[in-house]
């Protein structure tokens, strides 16, 4: 059985992706108990989630959350990835990640554990992207660009082939990148610059 852990609007897309996928949700983890998520049960962690046969994925958006959530959880962790995906058989992707529709990733390319690839993303060849990433709906990342851990590339982002982008760093949606951003930035514009 696969377990969701969150029940906000990223949630709700990844439960479509498993019944697309015609998988059974078993039910969702939120402590806010406000939250519902359709017909799913919502349950108090670990509830009725059996460590040795069940698999879960983190469905919070925030990249930080999601990384103090795997942090504490150690579980068998699901990846998910939509039927309209085009997915390389040359590209290796870590657990915990989720590949949200019409999401293009092509061949020789590495996308870590609990990352997001949200819809439309294009990642094109021998790119490398870190645990705990968020690329958002339509970026483009050409060929040979490396992400670092826990950044998050916004909307419609355009980024040159071989940057590298650092670790917890935020680009700004519609951002075009053409030269290499450090660790613990917020980049916006075209070209992008370092705002904070």
């Amino acid at each position: 059985m696969i377990y969701l852990y969150g029940a906000g609007g990223h949630a709700k897309v990844i439960a479509d992706i498993l019944e697309r996928n015609g998988m059974a949700i078993g039910g969702f983890f939120d402590d806010d108990t406000s939250k519902e998520l359709w017909n799913y049960k919502r349950l108090k962690f670990p509830g009725s989630f059996n460590f040795s046969a069940d698999k879960i994925i983190i469905a919070i958006g925030n990249n930080i959350t999601r990384k103090m959530i795997a942090e504490k959880i150690n579980a068998a962790y699901f990846t998910a990835v939509h039927p309209t995906a085009v997915i390389s058989p040359h590209v290796k992707i870590g657990a915990g990640t989720v590949v949200m529709a019409s999401a293009v990733i092509n061949a020789d390319s590495v996308i870590g554990r609990h990352c997001i690839i949200n819809s439309a993303a294009s990642i094109d060849h021998d790119c490398t992207i870190g645990d705990f990433v968020h690329i958002a709906p339509n970026v483009t990342l050409c060929g040979g660009v490396t992400v670092a851990e826990a950044t998050q590339i916004g909307a419609g982002s355009v980024i040159i082939p071989g940057i590298e982008i650092g670790a917890h760093s935020i680009i700004g949606a519609g951002a075009v990148i053409i030269r290499d951003i450090p660790d613990n930035v917020v980049v916006a514009g075209n070209p992008g610059r370092i705002i904070k």
